[in-house]
């Protein structure tokens, strides 16, 4: 197994930034807009542009990077003065929210700002997908995340492990997430180090399991307890807090991070994102990817290595299409992740966590995981 001695990683200063700092730039885009307005020119917004065409895989640093092209909005210009003026409205609450040390979801501070211009049937937004944009753009804008903001969405995840947090926007509450029952905590979206801080970690390791079943498997069967380990579930691909949580063990705690995921290319994209980002958020990979984590399962060896062949699934179209991809994708361009992609393409055939349970219900926590750690049984 991994010394977590020996994981190097670093915190980046954008992610040292306080809220104070965030409010300080979003000023600084106003004053710069209400400067242009004061010399008689027209306003302009500048963000980074955003999809395939601006996003690019950075080697030397292990995950998925936007580049450098930027797009200008013009308060002038027809096309654009709605959107501008929507995206002053965001960063102004924002500002507000920073300075008074309130946080908001994405869906109330929609709520806040829509309203009827005068004495128009014109409304500052219509629907929240307005607001959100507008959110991203500043996100962009002043190179940070929503979550800085003291923005949020709904959260998504749970942890259980030795690991004693202090929620500092609640009364300085602290807790251990061993001792919250079964169940563990539920992984709240923003957590960032001055809302939740890191009390103490007392595990070698992160294991992050995509199913909430397999999670409540590993609970049962006393596994964090055993091994000193921190159990992450995500219910699925998971969520922005769940990925800066990962993400934070991982750089302040130094812990090796290891996923488990269905052995499909669903699975194995859930892996992908946590490792090296994903292309919708790649201007935020500093905060929320792990370029040395480690793939701990599931494949398509395990189905011949412990005769799982009746219980696996036919592959969907859905599957073969993801997998075909992933092939092109330069992060699985190393030797075992082709080889991977190719046998599924091959034999068309994926396998679940769950199948484990057909040599025993307890085989994943008593001889399958442990194995494979002790063993660096990884895909990279």
């Amino acid at each position: 197994m991994a010394d977590k001695n020996k994981v190097k990683v670093r915190v980046s200063e954008r992610e040292k930034e306080k809220p104070k700092d965030i409010a300080k730039k979003i000023k600084g885009l106003a004053e710069g807009v209400v400067q242009e307005i004061k010399k008689h020119k027209d306003p302009t917004f500048i963000t980074m542009q955003r999809g395939k065409g601006n996003v690019e895989f950075d080697e030397a640093q292990g995950f998925i990077v936007l580049g450098e092209k930027s797009t200008t909005r013009n308060f002038l210009n027809i096309g654009h003065a709605r959107k501008f003026m929507q995206t002053m409205m965001v960063m102004a609450k924002s500002h507000n929210y920073l300075n008074e040390n309130k946080t908001a979801s994405i869906r109330e501070i929609y709520y806040e700002l829509k309203h009827t211009l005068g004495t128009t049937k014109e409304n500052t937004f219509e629907e929240q997908s307005e607001s959100d944009a507008c959110i991203v753009d500043l996100e962009h804008a002043i190179d940070s995340i929503r979550e800085k903001l003291n923005l949020h969405a709904n959260p998504k995840g749970t942890l259980y492990g030795d690991i004693t947090l202090k929620d500092r926007m609640h009364n300085n509450d602290t807790f251990n997430a061993a001792k919250l029952g079964r169940g563990g905590w539920s992984i709240m979206s923003r957590l960032e180090p001055d809302e939740i801080e890191i009390v103490s970690c007392k595990a070698d390791y992160v294991l992050v399991i995509e199913t909430e079943a397999m999670f409540e498997r590993l609970i049962e069967e006393g596994f964090a307890k055993k091994h000193k380990a921190i159990l992450i579930g995500t219910g699925g691909q998971a969520a922005r807090g769940t990925r800066r949580l990962v993400h934070r063990l991982h750089t302040e705690e130094k812990l090796p991070v290891y996923v488990f995921t269905d052995g499909d290319p669903y699975g194995w994209y859930i892996y992908s994102v946590i490792k090296q980002g994903s292309m919708a958020l790649a201007a935020h990979s500093e905060f929320l990817a792990c370029p040395n984590a480690k793939y701990i399962g599931m494949t398509l060896e395990d189905v011949d290595d412990y005769k799982l062949q009746d219980v696996t699934e036919k592959m969907k179209d859905g599957d073969i299409k993801r997998a075909k991809e992933m092939l092109d994708y330069p992060w699985f361009q190393n030797k075992p992740w082709q080889n991977e992609l190719k046998m599924a393409l091959d034999r068309k055939i994926r396998i679940e966590q769950q199948a484990l349970a057909h040599r025993s219900l307890d085989f994943v926590a008593k001889e399958y995981l442990p194995k494979k750690i002790k063993n660096e049984v990884f895909l990279p």
